[in-house]
């Protein structure tokens, strides 16, 4: 079976399903996210991220700016 990517909402403690999918990806690593582990988000940028450590590296990257 083929995984499909999910188009997804990020709230600030949940997320919606737009569009239904087994994954999404990372924004950083672009590592697929399967929904039942998807922990970490950015409201705001509307991204998801794999782990703690992609979400230190995005926000060392915002900083920068």
């Amino acid at each position: 079976m083929t995984k499909k990517l999910a188009k997804i909402k990020y709230l600030p403690n949940n997320f919606q399903v737009i569009e239904n999918g087994d994954y999404v990806e990372c924004a950083v690593s672009g590592k697929k996210i399967n929904l039942e582990n998807l922990t970490y988000w950015d409201v705001d940028l509307q991204e998801a991220y794999f782990s703690y450590v992609e979400v230190q590296t995005k926000k060392e990257k915002i900083n920068k700016k």
